[in-house]
């Protein structure tokens, strides 16, 4: 009987969907392992075979779990709001949720056409009003805390209504936009509006008037991650710097805690330096300079307080509210126009830009705190007014950025740390001795440092401060798809709605573009009111779902709660999540500050998300091009190219055999091409090969499907392991299929015979023995350390070993059928089936090798004549010497090698050589 991969695919899966094979129980009375894959969300183009990568790993890795007695929860869903549903919906005026429909219907074909044993019963979608019901209660959660730092903890906002109210400011430690001084009376004194908007001063959710990325042709703020050389990743549309009234999340509160809780948890060092780089703490002083002949002062920050001596000007961010004011008339022009270039360019690339040198003088100077000199005020686009203080002073001496700057704009350079040669460049050694520098002549930097700081504390013009490169993250979206914002506006008062009128559910537009004067989509909807009064009309972004979505699978159907307090208990962190290194900043930062505040405010019992992760590497596409003469129609094989100036152009990969075009095919893909002309080489057009990203736009993608067809779910599952280690990137190649695929019908004809199940009950040789167990040895090994490459190999050799033993034993058989179930349950379920297994295979228990089928009892011995092996013989390794001696002498090898000639001195070592010295 020949495996039959569609059969028996089809056969299994509808089986595990009918009998709910890999449904988890909320129960308790088994320990649980928790492991997740990243939100996917669903494009229209499907799955391609990059993506099942860290599906299939963690796939494995459940299904062992589940085999080692765990209740292991597996569950999918999609993180579906999102700008390319939007932008669909624009271009065709089809309502965003039915193409999400249509796209998560045809993921979960995919998904279940591969297989994997996921707990379908938990599904949702990230636009389910059932599902962001919760979203937006959390929401109103963050609205109604702040941030207390003397406690380290977020608290609900009626203490610190308590705390005014008793107190005013004296004595509050709390996470805020910005300063505030008032006393009990006062706070009495106010009005609710005034109350309110001091409030929003420092709730973990507030509304502030904030510098935003603003695509004028999507109609919306973009994240940072969403823009790139200043331009929207999404159409390649002009994105500027703008403000506007923004609600915001306070992540800042919690940077310390974002740092501190990296140590706890098992992730890549690299994926924990990205998070600290992004956090980016520092610790410093703030300093304060006057400015001539204006009220006021310019704030700074700076990690290296001990050089202000060496501090020649100040640059403000162009964005920053003190420009306008201190800029001198002859100035203003200039100024203006460096503004509108610097808004053009995203926060993002300004950073990144280390090369260009680029400012505009504001005509003004600052009063150097200390010394009294003036030194000016410039402006540069390497200053951002939303990181710090949006100014900086420049010690061209020990700062090369500053150093190019100085250079480039002809600025005084001053030496305050010996050791440089600063006509060649800056020295920014951390440690030397000061000059130039005043009472800190011949100090060590770090004692120079903490002198500064006292010396600017003691005279009012700064103090120790810490600094983050983190900033509060931008939450509103002027777009229609995402979840409402459950906030109304009662005499422009922000209030949030009450639980029982939750979900605030998207209302019917007449487009999905921003109306005629701006505002967002939402504002067309007829009656956007809530009782009377107009709602918030901006929308949350993408990630507001998927931030918390884990805690919804623990208990997906609770219509009372997000999660239950005993449910969310039991299935606690996340064990293992898999996913790509792309969400290292942005999904993982903003899911581990609503873990934080989640625990701070009682509703969970732990504040890390995600135990262990696991990034996986990128599946490659070998992309094809053909080679287009310039300025015709005219296509030359790869081999004579360099004969013409030619252009490159990608060919869909499905239009090769090999490196050879179809050359019809191509002439019939794009109508474009049907009258081309080919240069053929040796009778063929060859195409040139490079590995790339595998992309729809790159025509280099393999749709898993056709895979799944042609060889089965089991040999895409371990092929994509065989490719490589999990977490390295590597190029697919369709070719490499074949291989696995004769593994599995090998693997398949040990429990056959002449076409029919064949499987004896006699007891298995040793050297069967001995093979089953060195791979049950491994295999358990490799799952342990998610070195699923090498697992697959051992499957290999093993099979290979067996088949050549003709080994059809159960004693060796039957395990190793509950050993391969994880990596191709298909293929397993069918042959436990066959070998009379109870139930599914995926329930059997995970085997164990035996170490004493390990231990050798021979050895296989090289029988050397005068240092050179004439052949091998096998004997016990527990033979003495002289036994192996007598057993060497009587083989009639041994004899034909002799001849005639004398044995003049036989070498043994037991265990190792046997060597007779003859002549």
């Amino acid at each position: 009987m020949e495996y039959n991969h569609q059969e028996i695919d089809k056969k299994w899966q509808g089986k595990w969907a009918a009998e709910g094979t890999y449904h988890a129980s909320n129960s308790q009375d088994k320990p649980k392992f928790y492991v997740l894959d990243m939100f996917p969300y669903p494009s229209g183009a499907g799955l391609h075979v990059g993506h099942p990568l860290g599906y299939i790993a963690s796939d494995i890795y459940g299904r062992y779990k589940k085999q080692k007695g765990f209740n292991v929860l597996h569950p999918m869903g999609y993180d579906a709001f999102g700008l390319p549903a939007e932008q669909y919906a624009i271009q065709t005026g089809q309502h965003p949720e039915k193409t999400t429909e249509i796209n998560t219907a045809r993921y979960r074909q995919q998904l279940d056409n591969i297989g994997f044993g996921l707990d379908w019963s938990r599904e949702f979608k990230t636009t389910d009003p059932s599902y962001y019901k919760w979203t937006q209660w959390i929401f109103i959660q963050l609205f109604d805390a702040w941030y207390d730092h003397n406690e380290g903890k977020s608290r609900h906002i009626d203490t610190l209504v308590a705390h005014f109210a008793a107190h005013g400011t004296e004595g509050l430690n709390a996470a805020k936009t910005e300063e505030m001084d008032f006393s009990a009376e006062e706070w009495a004194g106010m009005d609710e509006a005034a109350q309110a908007e001091v409030l929003l001063n420092y709730r973990l959710a507030y509304r502030s008037e904030s510098n935003v990325n603003w695509c004028p042709a999507l109609g919306t703020v973009l994240a940072n991650d969403e823009v790139k050389d200043g331009l929207s990743e999404r159409g390649g549309h002009p994105v500027v710097q703008k403000k506007m009234m923004q609600w915001s999340m306070r992540i800042t509160a919690f940077a310390d805690r974002l740092l501190e809780g990296l140590d706890r948890i098992d992730w890549s060092t690299s994926l924990k330096e990205t998070q600290r780089n992004w956090i980016g703490k520092s610790v410093g002083a703030a300093i304060f300079f006057d400015i001539d002949g204006h009220e006021g002062q310019i704030e700074v920050f700076s990690t290296r307080p001990d050089t202000l001596f060496g501090a020649t000007f100040v640059t403000l961010a162009p964005e920053h509210e003190l420009v306008q004011k201190i800029t001198t008339a002859d100035q203003r022009e200039a100024v203006e126009a460096y503004q509108a270039k610097a808004a053009a360019r995203s926060e993002r690339d300004r950073m990144a830009d280390t090369k260009t040198i680029s400012g505009c003088f504001t005509g003004a100077y600052a009063v150097h705190p200390i010394s009294g000199a003036k030194v000016p005020i410039w402006i540069g686009d390497y200053v951002l007014a939303s990181y710090g203080t949006g100014a900086v002073m420049a010690v061209p001496g020990h700062d090369s950025r500053d150093y190019a700057f100085a250079k480039h704009f002809d600025l005084e350079i001053v030496e305050v740390v010996a050791g440089g040669d600063l006509s060649v460049e800056a020295f920014e050694a951390k440690e030397g001795k000061m000059v130039n520098s005043d009472f800190l002549n011949g100090m060590e930097c770090m004692d120079a440092k903490a002198k500064m700081i006292e010396h600017l504390e003691g005279i009012g013009y700064g103090k120790g401060a810490t600094q983050y490169k983190l900033r509060d993250a931008i939450f509103g979206r002027q777009r229609y798809w995402g979840e409402p914002i459950p906030v109304y506006y009662d005499n422009g008062i922000a209030k949030t709605m009450p639980l029982e009128d939750l979900p605030l559910t998207l209302p019917e537009v007449d487009a999905y573009l921003p109306t005629e004067d701006g505002e967002p989509p939402l504002a067309r909807a007829n009656d956007w009111t809530y009782n009377g009064h107009p709602l918030e009309t901006t929308t949350m972004p993408g990630w507001a779902g998927s931030s918390w979505y884990f805690l919804r699978y623990m208990d997906a159907h609770n219509n009372e709660e997000f999660a239950g307090k005993a449910t969310t208990e039991y299935w606690n962190q996340v064990d293992l999540y898999v996913g790509g290194s792309e969400h290292a900043t942005g999904h993982l930062l903003y899911s581990r500050f609503w873990t934080k505040f989640l625990f701070d405010m009682g509703f969970i019992s732990f504040d890390e998300p995600f135990k262990k992760l696991i990034n996986q590497g990128m599946i490659q596409g070998i992309s094809a091009f053909v080679h287009r003469i310039n300025g015709t129609n005219t296509f030359v094989s790869a081999g004579l190219k360099g004969e013409h100036e030619t252009q490159a152009i990608h060919a869909d990969v499905s239009l090769l055999q090999g490196d050879e075009l179809d050359v019809e095919a191509f002439k019939n893909w794009r109508e474009e091409y049907k009258d081309a002309e080919f240069i053929l080489e040796d009778g063929k057009y060859i195409c040139s090969r490079e590995v790339e990203k595998m992309s729809k736009s790159k025509f280099n993608v393999t749709n898993p499907d056709d895979i799944v067809e042609k060889y089965g779910a089991d040999v895409l599952r371990m092929y994509e392991m065989f490719l490589g280690p999990l977490e390295q990137s590597k190029p697919w190649n369709t070719q490499g299929l074949s291989g696995v695929a004769g593994f599995q019908r090998k693997f398949w004809k040990l429990f056959h015979q002449g076409g029919t199940f064949n499987v004896s009950d006699a007891p298995a040789d040793k050297k069967a023995l001995k093979a089953a167990h060195a791979c049950i040895k491994k295999v358990g090994e490799d799952i342990e350390n998610f070195s699923f490459n090498t697992s697959v190999s051992a499957f290999m050799i093993a099979t290979n070993e067996l088949t050549d033993l003709k080994a059809n034993n159960r004693e060796v058989l039957e395990p190793l059928v509950r050993l391969i179930s994880p990596f191709a349950p298909h293929l397993a379920e069918e042959l436990w089936e066959l070998l009379g297994g109870e139930g599914s295979v995926t329930h059997s228990e995970y085997p164990t090798h035996n170490e004493s089928y390990l231990v050798e009892s021979s050895k296989n011995y090289p029988v050397s004549f005068n240092g050179k092996v004439r052949f091998q013989l096998e004997l016990p390794l527990d033979m003495s010497k002289d036994d192996i001696e007598k057993a060497v002498m009587a083989d009639e090898r041994t004899a034909a090698h002799i001849g005639d000639k004398q044995v003049r001195k036989m070498i043994v070592v037991p265990g190792r050589i046997i060597n007779i010295v003859i002549g």
